[in-house]
């Protein structure tokens, strides 16, 4: 599977699909597509599998093309960030923040991911369901705003803004701890946790969270109070 990102705020990715090459993308994701390439919208997986996607924040069902020769699927962003392309193969398993699902080659498994640890579920910015990337193949995910890589050591640990998340290696802990300080608590403007992560492995941090856009724009809406 060959593919090329381009673009800047609203990027797309093509990919090109060899011969019987297969595809799998959310809902709506695709922009256009070239040759002899075929969908087939389905729950992918069974029901039940289907239902647990819907809590990580996709849909229902999903999206099959198929090559029947070469062709080409170009999938779009969905909202302003970063299209991350992103090898999944065996003890590199990825989680994700949820909607961060795009799409993924056939040998590659999107499911729910449960957070483990109290504190991270309830404050760590994600709530106790993630998106889980498995297999071995290649998976391409859309994270917020610009995107950083950090690869931590064994025991090498980073604090981040609970939004600032995006997408970590299976083999990252993930940990919420309080802001130290009574004026960082109430005037540092980070809030009242932040999300600590422990190698080893890779981190994918996010410039600018959706929410945080969100709260960014929110003075800028009429109002809709009638006088």
């Amino acid at each position: 599977m060959r593919y090329q990102v381009s673009g800047t705020v609203m990027p797309v990715v093509e990919i090109t699909l060899e011969n019987q090459e297969h595809l799998v993308a959310q809902p709506g994701a695709m922009k256009w597509k070239t040759g002899k390439v075929s969908m087939n919208t389905n729950m992918h997986g069974g029901l039940f599998k289907s239902i647990g996607r819907t809590f990580s924040g996709e849909d229902l069902f999903l999206v099959d093309f198929e090559s029947n020769g070469l062709g080409s699927v170009t999938i779009g962003h969905s909202f302003p960030g970063t299209i991350l392309p992103v090898e999944i193969s065996p003890g590199k398993n990825c989680i994700c923040q949820k909607r961060a699902f795009l799409a993924c080659s056939s040998d590659v498994d999107m499911d729910m991911y449960l957070q483990r640890k109290i504190g991270a579920g309830f404050f760590g910015g994600e709530g106790f369901v993630m998106q889980r990337l498995s297999g071995n193949g290649m998976a391409f995910v859309e994270l917020d705003g610009e995107v950083t890589e950090i690869e931590l050591g064994p025991g090498e640990s980073l604090q981040a803004e609970t939004g600032a998340v995006g997408m970590f290696e299976e083999t990252v802990s993930m940990n919420i701890k309080m802001v130290k300080g009574l004026g960082n608590l109430f005037f540092g403007g980070e809030g009242l946790f932040l999300t600590t992560l422990t190698g080893p492995g890779k981190i994918w941090l996010q410039s600018m969270p959706i929410q945080s856009m969100a709260k960014e724009l929110i003075p800028f809406f009429p109002s809709t109070n009638k006088r």
